[in-house]
């Protein structure tokens, strides 16, 4: 029997694959020790657990597994490269670059930085979420430490122009960081190649455990050396001190090793039904707007906006049986429109309006044609019971309007 539930809220998290959940198991109780510990076998079988898992990850990113710093997740992962850099690099200047879209992790810690003297330029995005590359260009100065752009936005998928804007780092001798949590695992993500410096990825985003992520630091050409942001024994090169997260570190292999397997297959068969849910959404429904653009984007999401219905509410009708977001799990909880989409131009109204639809390993073709059935009646219900939706179809100017 089909799960009632239909969930597709894969970029707020993933389920852990079982394969994954079952290479973790033994690091909790069979195999109980403690990486650095260097005198019995528990240790011994838990370092090399631990090798094997950075070696994954390495292999999965292109990188050197000396390269790799494990983190309690992504944000810890930003805010020890973002933090780490200006303190590190403050002499040289105390100038950073980054976007209005970028994750509340990177946004947060640059604001944070800002009452340490740091001055950050926030640069917009076009409509459909895309750096100007040439505006980008103009923006870097001589006394530019960092440019930090997301590899993929969580909200709407849409991927950036990661080598060029590499190329145009390497230019200006400034230091290349991409928040790439959305990207890693879903499509090819190569920091080497694309010129990136320090990159950030979290197990959860791809069905592995919560609580474990890395941190890419490149180690030449150029070699870039971070400030510690936390202290206490001198772990992961003395980048990162504090006991490693065997169970974790070792589920973010695995699911590092069966991305490096399957992501190609999976992003293929996700597109599909990403595709086949937007078609059928702007089929059936009147005044449905894509949110983003329709290529150059993650395969596994979209964003669509329903004109006139509140995706609040749209999401508390459907919440028994269909898990949506209206933006990142980590602004949930503010009733303020997605600054993402504020960002791309879109008016109030609009961005209110918004679901996040992700989908992820175990969604199936059945579960997409319910979601689509579900959404499709409770949209028509709202409207029904729509003053606004009414003045609209009696002709009425809803430009005009405060709504």
């Amino acid at each position: 029997m089909p799960n009632p539930f239909i969930y597709l809220d894969n970029n707020a998290t993933t389920p852990v694959d079982p394969r994954v959940l079952d290479t973790m198991l033994p690091f909790f109780h069979q195999i109980p020790g403690n990486a650095a510990s260097r005198h019995h076998p528990w240790g011994w079988q838990a370092k090399e657990a631990v090798d094997t898992a950075r070696e994954q990850l390495a292999q999965l990113l292109q990188t050197e597994t000396k390269e790799l710093v494990f983190t309690s997740g992504a944000t810890e992962a930003i805010n020890l490269a973002i933090k780490g850099v200006f303190e590190n690099y403050s002499r040289k200047g105390k100038h950073i670059v980054t976007l209005q879209t970028e994750h509340k992790a990177v946004l947060d810690t640059c604001q944070k930085l800002e009452k340490w003297g740091a001055e950050v330029t926030y640069l917009p995005v076009n409509a459909t979420g895309m750096v100007d590359l040439d505006q980008l260009r103009e923006s870097v100065r001589p006394d530019t430490i960092l440019v930090s752009i997301m590899w993929a936005n969580n909200e709407t998928g849409v991927i950036q122009p990661m080598h060029d804007i590499g190329k145009i780092c390497a230019e200006k001798g400034t230091i290349f960081m991409s928040d790439a949590t959305q990207a890693v695992g879903k499509i090819p993500v190569d920091p080497k190649a694309a010129g990136v410096h320090l990159l950030s990825c979290s197990a959860h985003k791809m069905y592995g455990p919560k609580g474990v992520g890395a941190l890419y630091v490149s180690s030449r050409q150029p070699k870039i050396k971070i400030a510690a942001q936390i202290e206490g024994g001198g772990h992961e090169n003395g980048m990162r001190s504090g006991t490693l997260n065997v169970p974790g570190i070792v589920g973010l292999g695995k699911a590092a090793a069966l991305a490096a397997q399957e992501m190609r297959e999976e992003a293929h068969r996700l597109s599909q039904l990403r595709d086949h849910l937007e078609q059928q959404l702007l089929q059936n429904l009147d005044e449905v707007y894509l949110n983003g653009p329709s290529s150059n984007r993650l395969p596994q999401v979209t964003n669509l906006s329903f004109r006139f219905v509140k995706g609040e509410t749209l999401m508390a009708r459907c919440s028994d049986q269909l898990g949506v977001s209206a933006g990142s799990a980590c602004t949930s909880a503010t009733l303020e429109p997605s600054h993402v989409l504020r960002a791309m131009g879109l008016k109030d109204s609009m961005a209110h309006s918004a679901i996040r639809f992700s989908l992820g390993r175990f969604t199936t073709k059945e579960e997409i044609e319910r979601a689509c059935q579900l959404v499709t009646e409770q949209v028509n219900q709202l409207r029904a019971i729509s003053p606004f939706w009414e003045m609209f179809q009696e002709g009425v100017d809803m430009e005009s309007l405060e709504y």
